[in-house]
């Protein structure tokens, strides 16, 4: 009897968790989609182009993922708000949350466009150059209305309502593809402005996501308990700085990843647009892929984080794991998938017969990682929900700049083994980082079930 309590609590757990996932999973999609049309829609074009896109969206993803990160403190305090019930606490915390986001996307808009002054540095052919700077010029334009959205899906996702996320990354989408059909390839009489053009496209659409997201609120029932918008509020200093306290290490744990990432991508650059643009392609994918484990992360910290405002660490531990269960499961999957269909990944990128051979052995690379790398999301996010932030931040550092990195550099560029050098070392940071978090997550949820304890 107890085993099929125990089944039955699982699979009411699961059902929960991918409730909540599930249009999560499609606005991340969405959202991502938009890079990978970036880069597929320039790919047709020349690979001069791809490269300059391929440079500046390494500059442009660290910054758009680090502010994502330092926003996510929302998804955890208003999540333990609504377990413990006390909903009217929810407006101030969403109207600070949304002085933070101005602040954080304007600081983020600067420190993008300061960092192409890097390029100089990277021996890029002078055009790539030229072009790349440009495309961080322009899509940066995005960042402080990108601060503010993410402040809203945070508010929303942990009062439980996912879908309208879904439907606004979806619109976010569709305009995406459909003004970059129009810029980057001058339909319709207007200028083909190449890769420079998606930049255009995608920082529009940054300010019109955050616009449906206010008419959303506005019209829908669902958020009137906790409307934010009832009257005007100032900043808030400690308030802001007690997110700042919460969220600056998640931001700064997306950042040690995602600039891993993105420092090899720079790197990779002086290898040659063919080196360049293939990697740029199965890092492209493997970001699209990576969106369901870190869906399946958002919904974890809005389960645990209201499990544990409920004052039942028990249930906490129990979706922590169930989640990384989840997580796991999928990566299997995705694992499989691409190493079957990694030809047609590539030439579904790109017609550049150079580019697809190189990307084919990059994403044998990108199969191997998908275990370690959903293992690793699930965790820290579940780690989240319990209000801690700074373990998961040094134990990403660790694995990304002392291993991952150095290794990399050690392989791709002293052994001369170019982008595939880069990838082991990937690989090997993404295995550390999976395992250290998997052990801090164990004996953090048990402590809380031992001690009773929920914040």
């Amino acid at each position: 009897m107890p085993t099929t309590i125990l089944s039955s609590n699982l699979r009411n757990e699961a059902t929960a968790l991918w409730k909540l996932a599930w249009p999560v999973l499609i606005g991340q999609l969405a959202t991502v989609g938009m890079a990978v049309a970036d880069v597929a829609m320039t790919g047709h074009t020349q690979a001069s182009e791809l490269a300059a896109v391929s440079t500046g969206a390494a500059i442009w993803s660290i910054v758009l993922v680090t502010v994502m990160g330092t926003m996510m403190a929302m998804n955890t305090l208003v999540a333990h708000e609504v377990g413990a019930g006390s909903y009217q606490r929810i407006p101030h915390l969403v109207r600070q949350g949304l002085w933070k986001g101005l602040g954080v996307g304007l600081v983020a808009m600067l420190l993008a466009n300061l960092a192409t002054l890097l390029f100089d540095h990277l021996q890029l052919a002078p055009e790539v150059n030229r072009r790349a700077a440009l495309f961080v010029h322009f899509i940066s334009i995005g960042l402080p209305p990108f601060a503010c959205y993410r402040a809203l899906y945070g508010y929303s996702t942990s009062i439980n309502q996912t879908k309208p996320v879904m439907v606004i990354a979806l619109f976010g989408l569709a305009f995406n593809v459909f003004v970059n059909w129009l810029l980057i390839f001058g339909h319709w009489g207007l200028p083909a402005m190449g890769g420079v053009g998606c930049a255009v496209s995608t920082g529009i659409c940054m300010w019109l996501m955050l616009g449906a997201m206010l008419a959303w609120m506005r019209i829908s029932r669902a958020y009137r308990a906790t409307y934010p918008f009832t009257h005007w509020e100032w900043p808030h200093w400690p308030e802001i700085r007690s997110m700042l306290k919460l969220g600056l290490p998640i931001g700064v744990t997306y950042f040690a990843e995602v600039s891993a990432f993105g420092a090899v991508a720079l790197l990779v650059a002086r290898f040659g647009v063919i080196e360049q643009s293939a990697h740029q392609i199965a890092l492209n994918f493997s970001s699209l892929v990576f969106m369901v484990p870190l869906s399946l992360g958002i919904g974890m910290v809005t389960r645990v984080g209201q499990a544990l405002g409920e004052g039942d660490a028990l249930r906490a531990r129990s979706a922590s794991w169930v989640g990384l269960g989840m997580s796991l499961a999928f990566a299997v999957v995705s694992a499989a998938f691409i190493a079957l269909f990694r030809n047609e990944i590539a030439a579904a990128y790109t017609s550049d017969v150079a580019v697809q051979q190189t990307c084919v052995t990059l994403l044998l690379f990108a199969a191997l990682f998908q275990l370690s790398d959903a293992t690793q999301v699930a965790a820290a996010c579940a780690i989240r929900g319990y209000k801690v932030t700074r373990g998961p931040m040094q134990i990403q550092l660790l694995a990304f700049w002392v291993f991952a990195l150095p290794v990399g550099c050690l392989l791709g560029l002293w052994k001369e083994m170019a982008a595939a050098g880069f990838w082991i070392g990937l690989v090997l940071g993404l295995t550390i980082a999976a395992i250290l978090l998997t052990a801090y997550l164990r004996t953090l949820s048990n402590s809380r079930v031992a001690e009773g304890k929920t914040a």
